[in-house]
């Protein structure tokens, strides 16, 4: 892996990780919508994994590493910036719990 890759997978981690400190307090999404500037701060980093996966890291390392959904990744960045029939909060809130930490841990079984 190249310095610049793995520059790009720490700004992921840390895009991941501003996300769980974001939300880690909410146990379920309807508290978590009741507060709109949590809701788009996660948003925002949500988008920022998805631009740094897609724009930023080599095609060769993405080859590499098949354990990361490298599309979905674009793919949710993609629902978030276009607004496909509005941003569905249901699958925000199940990435952001669920996909987010093991993306994080993966990534940063990688980098080590």
């Amino acid at each position: 892996m190249d310095n610049k890759d793995k520059e790009i997978l720490l700004k992921i981690i840390k895009h991941c990780k501003r996300v769980m400190e974001y939300t880690g307090s909410y146990n379920d999404m309807i508290h978590f919508e009741e507060n709109p500037m949590c809701v788009e701060a996660t948003v925002f980093n949500l988008m920022q994994i998805g631009e740094l996966a897609k724009f930023s890291l080599s095609v060769e390392l993405k080859k590499q590493i098949t354990s990361i959904p490298w599309n979905q990744l674009y793919g949710m960045r993609n629902r978030i910036v276009h607004g496909y029939d509005g941003v569905n909060m249901q699958i925000v809130w199940d990435t952001v719990k669920k996909d987010i930490p093991e993306l994080c841990d993966e990534l940063e079984s990688i980098v080590s």
